[in-house]
């Protein structure tokens, strides 16, 4: 019994990559090419094909041929016209045409897809060819190609011409292959280019090949002289008894495309990928004999042409051996590229030495300048088999360090998880030489932490440095912007932990706290036992000053009350009680005295005026500011930045120091720290 096909169905069945919308533009190039080297055999003719762009306002109308739309855009493309003088359709052509899954160019890898993805792409295809039979009659055979109708209006006449030509014209190009095709000539052609530039790499090269969008032609020949910097190499890679030829090739440093492995079968790729950072050394660029460069390879084979799905976009390989349990003797994709690359790297082994080198100079002057949380583990990347682009930006390095260092630390983790569970049954020497190797990487690790801490101390400061100066038309930051950059606001301690404030900037005591409230109204804090909603001094300080309290110990009686206020910077406002600082700050430490006040569990503070209190107040020593601090008989630093006293009848210490004493001190106290790492302290 004889079995049915469907074009229609084997049409829908078969797949068009929406990164590969011009795929059938290609496959119609690539049978040129073949018709070419058929036409010409041993003769070395290079031929000629032409590829034209079809442009129309009335997509798939024949004869409105224009550059641009009546709107003066680019009109839109409806199809091409594809031109070749190989040895056209004959009879055995023509049969294999309209035979489905025909093998009749099976050694040359093809499978009788490139006319299925024609339809695929476009709504018709017509053909006309001018052929040669074996007699050396000369005929001219002309028919359609359709989805509905598959080979239709077939003709056939005698010619006396002995030349040979078809044109190919694919039209109709479906929307939603046409919305993700390029738009103009010059990436048309790069694309097309890249899907069949084994045929310039091979013996022989390619046929001339240009693309035509009516007043632009572009010459593939230039393309690839322009694209290729120098002559390609070759090298054969053997897995598991099978050959792979794998060619080299150097792009100009013009191309941006990153360094690739492109995957060919039937002379045309299928699938390429990109090889960044998996080849040690090998990245966007590099350098090739004083030339800067990218490089492509290009895998061919039979095992491949072999191996090849039917619509060409894949292999029928599986991806890898490990953890089935199919046999190691059967090859994987990952054996293959495996092979690959360790053939790139023994080919480039003098440019890519280079190019680890340069990377690692890279790291190092990152690690010293920017993040010095890694210099204690910079000697294990080697080890971590880590390589770096030398013109990776700041973040994507910090972030690939990132990456690594947290490699690094869950290797140190379950590494000391296995010591303690084998450490009962290992021999005492082979356990005391793990145990230390293990503490040198432990050591490290937290070496590194002790330099980010540090690190982020200094960028905190730069931070604060840059939030008071004053932008273009001299308006300061309000004073909301620096609380929060030394804690969060409105929060308190049970919110959040304690590395997220930057107390420190202000004292270092100040980290030993047992509750901190952040700007937080006296009805919602929970440390006030008022519901009011009319508390002048704290109200006020929603919006103007913005206070934290400190208390030591968990419950009373406490070692000492802290409340710390913010101005806004360079304000000259302190005029009134409302907005004294001052005045304010100890208003607060009155209410925590007289009892308003609860702890965290609940419970009221007792009343008592024994208590230590500390009052700081960060404000700019404007006039206001310095008549407040001389009111309330403060004395003047020794820098004559702030002023500091005693304040009996509150019981409490009172400090005002200018934001320019804030970075100052807080500076000079990290200064060591910032030496010890190479820091500059400014």
């Amino acid at each position: 019994m004889q079995l049915i096909t469907s074009l229609a169905g084997r049409v829908n069945n078969t797949s068009l990559p929406k990164t590969r919308p011009l795929l059938a533009l290609s496959e119609a190039l690539v049978n040129s090419i073949q018709s070419i080297d058929a036409m010409c055999g041993s003769k070395h003719v290079r031929g000629h094909i032409s590829i034209y762009v079809e442009r129309s306002d009335e997509p798939g109308t024949p004869g409105m041929d224009m550059r641009t739309s009546a709107k003066g855009n680019l009109a839109p493309i409806w199809g091409f016209r594809v031109e070749d003088d190989g040895e056209g359709f004959t009879d055995a052509n023509l049969e294999s045409f309209q035979t489905l899954d025909t093998d009749h160019k099976g050694a040359l890898g093809c499978r009788g897809v490139g006319r299925i993805l024609w339809l695929k792409a476009f709504d018709s295809v017509q053909v006309s060819s001018l052929y040669s039979d074996d007699s050396g009659r000369s005929f001219e055979r002309a028919f359609s190609f359709t989805i509905a109708d598959g080979v239709s209006n077939l003709s056939i006449q005698a010619q006396p011409t002995s030349s040979s030509r078809t044109v190919v014209v694919l039209s109709g190009f479906k929307p939603e292959a046409r919305r993700n095709a390029s738009k103009t000539a010059l990436p048309i052609a790069r694309e097309l280019l890249t899907e069949c530039l084994w045929y310039f790499l091979r013996p022989g090269g390619a046929p001339k090949i240009r693309l035509i969008d009516q007043d632009e032609t572009i010459s593939f020949d230039d393309l690839f002289t322009e694209l290729a910097s120098t002559s390609s190499h070759r090298a054969v890679v053997e897995v598991k008894g099978e050959k792979f030829d794998l060619t080299g090739l150097f792009l100009r440093s013009g191309s941006s495309q990153p360094p690739k492995l492109y995957w060919c079968a039937g002379s045309r790729v299928v699938t390429e990928e990109n090889i960044s950072g998996r080849v040690p050394g090998l990245h966007g660029r590099m350098n090739v004999d004083g030339q800067i460069v990218t490089y492509a390879g290009f895998l061919t084979s039979g095992y491949l042409d072999k191996n090849v799905r039917s619509d060409r976009t894949a292999f029928d390989i599986i991806p890898s051996t490990s953890g089935t349990l199919i046999s190691h003797d059967e090859i994987s994709m990952e054996d293959i590229r495996n092979a690959a690359y360790a053939k790139i790297r023994e080919d480039l082994a003098g440019p890519l030495e280079a190019a680890q080198a340069e990377g690692k100079r890279r790291v190092s002057e990152f690690v010293r300048s920017t993040a010095p949380r890694y210099r204690a583990v910079l000697g294990r990347f080697d080890e971590l088999a880590v390589t770096v682009d030398p013109q990776m930006g700041d973040q994507e390095l910090g972030q690939l360090l990132h990456r690594e260092f947290q490699r690094l630390e869950c290797d140190v983790l379950v590494e000391g998880q296995a010591i303690l569970a084998e450490a009962g049954s290992l021999d005492p020497d082979l356990l005391e030489e793990r145990v230390k190797a293990y503490l040198s990487k432990a050591e490290e690790v937290k070496q590194s932490d002790l330099a980010a801490y540090v690190a982020r101390r200094r960028v905190v400061l730069d931070i604060l440095r840059k939030i008071l100066e004053c932008d273009e038309v001299g308006r300061y930051q309000r004073e909301d912007v620096v609380h929060s950059l030394v804690m969060p606001m409105r929060t308190n301690s049970s919110d959040l932990p304690s590395e997220a404030s930057n107390l420190w900037i202000i004292d270092e005591r100040l980290a030993f706290h047992d509750y901190l409230a952040s700007d937080k109204k006296i009805s919602a804090s929970p440390l006030l036992a008022s519901d009011s909603k009319r508390e002048p001094d704290l109200l006020a300080l929603q919006f103007y000053d913005v206070p934290m309290l400190v208390s030591e110990g968990s419950h009373p009686p406490f070692a000492s009350i802290v409340v710390v206020e913010f101005k806004r910077p360079m304000r000259n406002d302190a005029i009134s009680d409302d907005k004294n600082p001052i005045s304010q700050a100890l208003s607060y430490l009155e209410k925590v005295r007289s009892g308003l006040v609860k702890t965290p569990q609940g419970r009221a503070i007792p009343p008592t005026d024994k208590v230590p209190g500390y009052c700081y107040i960060t404000a700019d020593l404007t006039p206001t500011m310095v008549s407040r601090c001389k009111d309330s008989d403060l004395r003047l630093t020794q820098d004559g930045m702030g002023y500091f006293g005693y304040n009996s009848a509150r019981h409490a210490y009172v400090e005002v120091f200018s934001y320019d004493r804030l970075i100052a001190a807080a500076t000079e106290r990290n200064r060591a720290f910032f030496d010890k790492l190479g820091l500059p302290a400014t």
